[in-house]
């Protein structure tokens, strides 16, 4: 069967690299997502869960069609086989967006996509209403440029929730998947040392631990697809013991530092919680004045115009940092695009890159 994984923007190649190790084939990067095929549906659903880092669901997509009319739209979601995914008291709500099509109402798309799958499912058990009192199959669409794409997502919560950050008192926190993938862009491995300069909730700090650990990122949390009754349950813990063995111990060298106590107090408790404490070191420290090791990569999601600080402010900063990381291994996400002007320096590469639904920019200096 063909699976998709959504990500943010910018992340789609980090993401299709990562199926590709995973052992996956025909992965296939679109706009937004990534498409792979699977033989074990069973157990691709549960190895892509479990191990990704910048995949925000995994979705098993079920059709796709052409539908520029309302009755297009309900006879290809009533061809769909749904009693071989929902049983009788499957519950089943639908959620998705449309761009750029016909059809643009959402509220209306959903209720014609409930209306027909509730339509196939009644007249496969012989009922006229779905009682919808048992388990949650939740049902995902999405409509772009007339093309009609429906998924059973078997995440549930955004694979973005990791669960080790509950609590956010730091204000716009970075997206996990997206730290994880300014990790990857790094290069950071375990050797040498690494320090998250602004470390906030310690985002960056900790998706460095869980990587150079290779801890998988979601070892720890549960599924809406573990309680499918068409998957086989008992994969779900043959994947999270085989990601269990693949994971390393070594001496590593990881610095998260902020001027905010508060907020580095709440970094450590975050750190705790995902299993990495032990191997970050915390520092109340002044970015612009502390000292960087030689050998150290520095990642930095610094204050900015539209996040916490005015644009004069965050030139400020920028400048100081300019003054001593300009010829230092940086990468550096702001949504500021006069930072190099600020900074003083052009950056050897730059990556568009998304927050949310926030445009930002990775500066990378090597």
């Amino acid at each position: 069967m063909t699976l998709t994984v959504p990500c943010l923007f910018g992340l789609e190649g980090l993401l299709a690299d990562e199926l590709k190790r995973l052992g996956f084939a025909a992965v296939e990067a679109v706009d937004g997502r990534v498409n792979f095929t699977a033989d074990n549906l069973a157990a691709a659903v549960a190895r892509a869960n479990i191990n990704l880092r910048t995949g925000e669901r995994v979705l098993i997509r079920l059709a796709e069609f052409k539908a520029t009319t309302f009755e297009e739209l309900f006879q290809g979601v009533k061809a769909i086989d749904w009693e071989t995914y929902i049983p009788r008291g499957g519950a089943f709500p639908v959620t998705g967006r449309c761009v750029k099509s016909k059809l643009m109402s959402i509220p209306d798309c959903q209720k014609i996509i409930k209306k027909a799958s509730a339509t196939r499912l009644g007249e496969a058990y012989g009922i006229t209403r779905m009682p919808e009192d048992g388990i949650t199959y939740p049902v995902r669409f999405n409509i772009m440029s007339d093309t009609v794409r429906v998924y059973l997502d078997t995440s549930g919560a955004a694979l973005h929730k990791r669960g080790y950050r509950p609590d956010t008192p730091v204000e716009a926190p970075l997206r996990e998947t997206l730290a994880a993938a300014i990790v990857q862009l790094s290069r950071y491995r375990g050797r040498g040392t690494l320090i998250d300069a602004f470390c906030g909730s310690g985002t960056l700090a900790i998706e460095a631990a869980l990587n150079a650990r290779n801890i998988a990122p979601g070892q720890g949390r549960k599924y809406v697809g573990e309680a499918f009754h068409f998957l086989s349950r008992d994969v779900w813990q043959s994947e999270r013991d085989n990601a269990k063995a693949r994971e390393f111990t070594g001496d590593y060298h990881i610095i998260a530092s902020d001027l905010d106590s508060a907020a580095l107090a709440n970094a450590r408790a975050n750190a705790e919680r995902a299993g990495v404490a032990d191997i970050i070191r915390f520092e109340t420290a002044d970015a612009r004045t502390r000292d960087y090791p030689g050998d150290a990569i520095i990642l930095a999601n610094p204050p900015y115009g539209e996040r916490l600080s005015t644009t004069s402010e965050a030139a400020k900063l920028y400048k100081a940092l300019g003054e001593i990381l300009r010829d230092k291994p940086l990468y550096l996400l702001t949504a500021d695009l006069d930072f190099e002007r600020d900074f003083g320096a052009k950056a050897k590469k730059r990556r568009k890159l998304y927050n949310g639904m926030l445009q930002c920019m990775l500066y990378m200096y090597f």
